[in-house]
């Protein structure tokens, strides 16, 4: 395999590049670096395995005119995601994911070998499904789609999503569109509820207090390693072909005060946690259904919540609480 994986330096582009160059493939990473960093582990990935990095900006087809037409799989991870963003440049956020991933598509089309792109699509694709309708949980992808508001900033980042499934499926190529469902683990930058938590749980002393918002929230969590297995599975396999399938764990699904309590007890801290108001626009309820994941791929969550936050929390305290790796 030939593999291109756009945001590349990301979270989860950087573990799926570990994934497939430890087996052999050809792996190169496409990033503008505004937010993803070429840290320890990805030079790690460059040293060790072989993967090529290559800084350019997927707005700028021009700067992708000079790429390899041999890619066999190419990943489409990049957008601009993180609600600072998405509520402070909505329109951004609209228009340049859009772009982007028009690129992208022009960028398969000139390639002569290609077997797969992936696009990354997201969960937030059901948040108006869950205002407006009856929606079942946990969430098939067969559920109708209901929009949020055109007016709510937070409504940009979906819509770029649905519209690049969109044009995924229009575009005549070879695609599988997956969304993702709260997947975490190292490299996830901090603006995410489990390193934040993470962070001011290590930070306090016992006796403390721990603000916990949208505290009766509930999700389902899936660690980054089996992510990249569910992702991998349905590239590679033929019957995913034309899908758009849930990535994530069916269960168990938690409140965020019960996940607040994983993170004390795996932090080693005796404190008193005090819950805060919802963050606005954020999803009473998120969990997919993933029978058609297991149906294509017989792949499921492996690494339990509590482990899979042990694991978190050891990799962000030996390099980012302790270690001063960035982790924007």
């Amino acid at each position: 395999m030939k593999v291109l994986i756009t945001g590349g330096v990301g979270f989860v582009g950087g573990h799926l590049a570990r994934s497939l160059a430890s087996e052999g493939h050809d792996v190169t990473l496409l990033d503008n670096f505004k937010r993803g960093v070429q840290d320890p582990f990805i030079e790690s990935c460059i040293n060790e395995l072989g993967v090529k990095v290559l800084k350019a900006d997927l707005l700028d087809e021009s700067t992708l005119q000079d790429l390899p037409t041999d890619f066999t799989h190419v990943y489409h991870l990049a957008a601009i995601i993180g609600v600072t963003h998405v509520l402070q440049r909505p329109y951004e956020v609209l228009a340049d994911n859009t772009k982007m991933t028009d690129n992208v598509i022009r960028l398969c089309r000139r390639q002569e070998k290609l077997q797969r792109l992936l696009f990354s699509s997201t969960s937030e694709v059901y948040a108006g499904s869950l205002i407006h309708m009856d929606m079942p949980i946990p969430t098939p992808e067969t559920t109708p789609i209901a929009l949020t508001g055109l007016d709510q900033p937070r409504t940009s980042y979906m819509l770029s999503k649905l519209y690049g499934e969109a044009m995924c499926n229009m575009s005549g190529l070879p695609v599988t569109n997956v969304r993702l469902h709260n997947v975490y683990g190292p490299r996830m930058g901090m603006s995410h509820v489990i390193p934040e938590l993470l962070f001011k749980a290590w930070k306090a002393k016992d006796g403390d207090t721990l603000d916990v918002f949208s505290v009766d929230h509930r999700r389902t969590f899936c660690y980054v390693s089996d992510a990249v297995r569910m992702i991998r599975a349905l590239t590679e396999s033929e019957s995913a072909l034309g899908k758009t399938v849930n990535i994530g764990n069916e269960s168990p699904e938690i409140s965020i005060g019960e996940l607040a309590e994983v993170v004390v007890t795996t932090v080693d801290r005796k404190l008193n946690l005090v819950p805060q108001p919802a963050t606005p626009g954020s999803p009473s309820r998120r969990c997919p259904k993933t029978g058609l994941l297991q149906d294509l791929t017989g792949v499921s969550g492996e690494v339990s919540l509590q482990e899979g936050v042990r694991q978190t929390f050891d990799w962000y305290l030996a390099n980012v609480f302790q270690g001063g790796v960035s982790a924007k």
